[in-house]
C-alpha cells in the first residue's frame, strides 16, 4: 500500500517484491506498508512531488501544437487546391479560346491561300520581242562573267579601256616588242599548255588565281576563239585522263569549278551563246525575273530581313501575319523637270519609305535600264497636302521606348489613305544631285568611266543595293526594324504562344508563290531545254562540245549513258546556265534583291535536279524547296532526256561550220577588250612562276625542240625594258 492506494504488484521473487505506484496520488509524503497474510511492516516513505507531472504537460501541449498545425497546414492545402482547380479552369477556358482562335486564323490562312493559288499574274506587263529587255552590252556582260566579284572587276576596268597606255609606252620599245613576242609565244600551244600546267601545279596559284588567269585567257585570245577553243578541249581532254587514271567516280568530273579548264568552259559558254541568249533565251528568264518581282510586291516584304509573304524558300518566308491594305497613290509626274506624265502606284500600307520610292520610280522608269534610273538614296518623297507638303522618311529621331528598338516609319504611319498624292523630289541635302539628274535624258550619261581621250565607258551599276540586312544603328544605340522585330521569336511567329505550333501553316504561301510563277518556270525550261525553240535552231557550240563528250567517253571506253548524261549536265546546265539564272545581273541591267535572288536560287537547284540522273526520295523532311518541285521534275527530266537525245541524233557538226562559226564570233569581238592590258597582267603570272616554268621547259623535250625555254627568256628580258 502507498498511503491509502494499492500499489500494483508486477513481480515477487525470494525476497523482493516489485509494484508500480499509484498515479492518482497527490503530491506529499506517503507510508509504504507491505502486507502479506496478518503480517504488515512499515519499510519507508514515498514523496509525490510536482515535478513528475511536467513531461505529461508538456506532451498534451506539443500534441496540441501538432494539431494546429496539421489544421493550418490541412486548410491552406485545401485553399491551394481550389484556387488552382479555379486556374486550372480559368487556363482551359483561355486554352479553348486560343484553340478556337487559332482554329479561325488557320482557316483563314488556308482561305487566303485557296483565292491566292486562283489567281495569275494578269498584271504582268508583256515584254514583246527583245526591244523591251534591258540587255547589258557585250563586253560588260563578259566582264560579269568573266570576273563575277565586284571588286575584282573594278580592278580589271582597265580591259575596258580603249585608250589604255600599257607601260610599254613609257619604259620604250623593248618593253613594246616583248609584249609582241610574249602574245605570240602564247600562240604556241606546247607553251600555252606548259603555262598552265605550271600554274595549277603551285600551292600559292589560289582559286582566284584560277578564275582571274581563265578570264584573262579568254580576254586575250578573243579574235582567237579557234584557238581558244583547242586550248579548252585539250585542258578538258587531261582533266577527263587524271580523272579516269586516278579512279574518281566518273559522275564528279565538271562537278566543281577547281580548275582553269573548268573556268574556261563556263566563259568559252558565255562568249559562244550570247547572241543565242539576247535573240532567244533571253526573254523567258528576263519575264520569269519580273513575274518574281511583281509576285513580291503584291505581299508585305521586310526591308531588313528581306522575309517575304510570298516567298519561294522557307528561309525568307515571313511567318507572321501583317495586317495590310493596297493603296493607288497619284504621283505627280511633269514636275522638277522630269517629262513623265501622272499615273498611279500601287503600294501597301506596311510598305517603309524607301520600298515605295523604289516602286514608284520602277514604274516611272520602267523603260529604262537600272544604272540610268535616279537611285532611292537620292531622292524623297514630298506628300501633297491642301495644308502643305511632307516630306517622308524611313528613320527619324524620336523618343526612345526604352528598349533601343524602334519601327521604321511605314505609310500607316503618316496615315497615307488611297488616292493621296506624292511627287519624287531630289533629295535636298544631296549638293551632288540636281534637278537635271532627274530628266531621263542625263540619266543616259550616268555611271561612266571616261578615258583618257574623253571617251565612255559604260559600266552600269553591279553592285546590287539594298535595304535588307542589319538595322540602321543611330548615335543613342536605337536600332530600327520593319515588319519583324530582332530577337522576339514570340513576335516573328505570332503574339500568342501557341502560334508557333501552326507556324508551319504558312508554307502554304510557298506554293502559292510557286503556282503563281509556274508558267513562267516552264517557258524557261522549255525553252533551255529544245532543239528548235523561237525559230531559232540549237547553237553549235552545243553541239559541238557534246560531241567532243561522247567522243571522250568513247576513248575511255565509258559505256555507261548516265554518266555521259553527267558530264554534259555539268557542262552546259551547270557552268552556264545555272550561272544566268541565278545572276541575272550579269545579262541585265537589272536590280536584284535579296528576295528575288532567293527565289532563284529555289529555280536554279530544280532546273539541276531535273538534269541529275538519280532518284530523289523525298518526304516529310525533305527540304521544301525540293518538295515544291517534286511533281514537276520528273517532267523537266523526260525534257532533258530528250533534249541530250536529240542533240546526239543530229548529224555529226561538219569542222567547217564550226571554224566558220568561231571565226565569225572572233571577227565580230576582236576590238572588245584591250589585249595589251590583258596580256601585262597575264604576264605578271609568267613572271611570279618564272623559275618554276622555266624548269618545266627545259626538261620537256618538244619544248626543248622549239627553243622554247630560250624564247621566254627573250621575252623577259625585252618586258624587263632591256631591248
Amino acid at each position: 500500500m502507498v498511503g491509502n492506494w494499492n500499489c500494483n504488484i508486477t513481480n515477487v521473487n525470494y525476497d523482493t517484491v516489485t509494484c508500480t505506484p499509484p498515479s492518482e496520488a497527490d503530491n506529499g509524503e506517503y507510508n509504504v506498508v507491505v502486507k502479506i497474510g496478518g503480517y504488515e511492516q512499515n519499510v519507508g516513505r514515498l514523496v509525490y512531488n510536482n515535478t513528475s507531472k511536467t513531461p505529461t504537460t508538456m506532451l498534451i501541449a506539443i500534441v496540441i501544437i501538432i494539431v494546429v498545425v496539421l489544421a493550418i497546414v490541412v486548410t491552406a492545402l485545401v485553399c491551394i487546391y481550389r484556387r488552382r482547380a479555379n486556374r486550372s479552369d480559368e487556363e482551359v477556358k483561355n486554352m479553348q479560346v486560343q484553340m478556337d482562335r487559332m482554329e479561325s486564323r488557320v482557316a483563314n490562312v488556308c482561305k487566303e491561300a485557296f483565292a491566292e493559288l486562283q489567281t495569275d499574274m494578269s498584271e504582268l506587263d508583256t515584254v514583246g520581242g527583245g526591244t523591251g529587255i534591258p540587255y547589258l552590252e557585250y563586253r560588260v556582260y563578259l566582264m560579269r562573267v568573266l570576273f563575277p566579284d565586284p571588286l575584282t572587276a573594278e580592278q580589271q576596268h582597265t580591259l575596258l579601256l580603249s585608250d589604255y597606255r600599257t607601260n610599254s609606252v613609257r619604259q620604250g620599245r623593248g618593253r613594246t616588242i616583248g609584249m609582241e613576242r610574249f602574245n605570240r609565244l602564247l600562240e604556241n600551244k606546247v607553251f600555252m599548255m606548259s603555262l598552265i600546267r605550271c600554274l595549277e601545279q603551285q600551292r600559292g596559284f589560289s582559286m582566284k588565281d584560277k578564275g582571274t588567269v581563265a578570264g584573262l585567257i579568254m580576254v586575250i585570245f578573243q579574235d582567237r576563239l579557234h584557238y581558244a577553243t583547242e586550248i579548252l578541249e585539250q585542258l578538258l581532254a587531261d582533266l577527263i585522263r587524271k580523272n579516269m587514271e586516278s579512279r574518281n567516280h566518273p559522275k564528279l568530273l565538271l562537278r566543281r569549278t577547281e580548275s582553269v579548264a573548268e573556268k574556261m568552259l563556263t566563259h568559252w559558254f558565255s562568249i559562244l551563246l550570247y547572241r543565242f541568249v539576247v535573240e532567244c533565251a533571253g526573254e523567258p528568264l528576263f519575264m520569269l525575273c519580273r513575274a518574281i518581282r511583281q509576285q513580291v510586291d503584291k505581299g508585305p516584304v521586310d526591308m531588313y530581313t528581306g522575309e517575304a509573304r510570298y516567298s519561294l524558300s522557307e528561309d525568307k518566308l515571313l511567318r507572321q501575319d501583317v495586317e495590310h491594305r493596297t493603296i493607288v497613290k497619284c504621283w505627280l509626274g511633269g514636275n522638277y523637270e522630269l517629262d513623265i506624265p501622272d499615273f498611279a502606284v500601287k503600294v501597301l500600307s506596311c510598305d517603309s519609305v524607301s520600298q515605295v520610292k523604289r516602286k514608284i520610280l520602277d514604274v516611272a522608269y520602267m523603260n529604262l535600264p537600272y544604272s540610268g534610273r535616279p537611285h532611292p538614296a537620292e531622292v524623297d518623297i514630298e506628300w501633297r497636302q491642301t495644308r502643305g507638303s511632307v516630306t517622308l522618311r524611313d528613320e527619324e529621331p524620336s523618343a526612345n521606348n526604352g528598349d533601343n528598338l524602334m519601327q521604321v516609319h511605314t505609310l500607316e504611319y503618316y496615315q497615307i489613305s488611297d488616292g493621296s498624292h506624292v511627287s519624287i523630289i531630289p533629295r535636298k541635302h544631296n549638293s551632288l544631285l540636281n534637278h537635271s539628274m532627274m530628266s531621263s535624258t542625263s540619266k543616259t550619261s550616268n555611271h561612266k568611266h571616261n578615258t583618257t581621250d574623253g571617251s565612255n565607258t559604260s559600266l552600269p551599276r553591279y553592285k546590287q543595293t539594298s535595304r535588307s540586312g542589319t538595322p540602321t544603328l543611330m548615335q543613342d544605340g536605337t536600332k530600327f526594324y520593319h515588319l519583324v522585330k530582332p530577337g522576339d521569336q514570340d513576335q516573328r511567329e505570332g503574339n500568342d504562344r501557341t502560334n508557333k505550333m501552326v507556324s508551319e501553316i504558312y508554307l502554304t504561301r510557298l506554293l502559292t508563290t510557286k503556282g503563281t510563277i509556274q508558267k513562267y518556270v516552264d517557258d524557261l525550261f522549255e525553252t533551255v531545254f529544245s532543239v528548235v525553240q523561237r525559230g531559232h535552231a540549237l547553237p553549235l557550240a552545243v553541239k559541238h562540245m557534246f560531241d567532243f563528250l561522247d567522243h571522250q567517253a568513247d576513248i575511255h571506253g565509258i559505256t555507261d549513258p548516265e554518266t555521259v548524261h553527267t558530264w554534259k549536265s555539268n557542262c552546259l546546265p551547270l557552268r552556264f546556265w545555272v550561272n544566268l539564272i541565278k545572276n541575272p545581273e550579269f545579262l541585265y541591267d537589272i536590280n536584284k534583291s535579296p528576295i528575288v535572288d532567293c527565289y532563284l536560287s529555289v529555280i536554279a537547284q530544280t532546273f539541276m535536279d531535273s538534269c541529275s540522273t538519280a532518284e530523289h526520295k523525298l518526304g516529310k523532311d525533305s527540304p521544301s524547296n525540293k518538295l515544291l518541285y517534286a511533281k514537276d521534275i520528273p517532267a523537266y527530266k523526260g525534257w532533258v532526256e530528250r533534249y541530250y537525245s536529240d542533240i546526239s541524233n543530229m548529224p555529226q557538226l561538219n569542222h567547217k561550220d564550226m571554224s566558220a562559226f568561231l571565226a565569225e564570233e572572233s571577227f565580230i569581238h576582236q576590238n572588245e577588250f584591250n589585249t595589251s592590258a590583258a596580256l601585262t597582267q597575264f604576264f605578271g603570272y609568267v613572271q611570279k612562276y618564272s623559275g618554276e616554268l622555266l624548269h618545266i621547259l627545259s626538261v620537256d623535250p618538244e619544248a626543248q625542240r622549239q627553243r622554247l625555254f630560250e624564247q621566254l627568256e627573250d621575252v623577259s628580258v625585252s618586258m624587263n625594258g632591256a631591248g
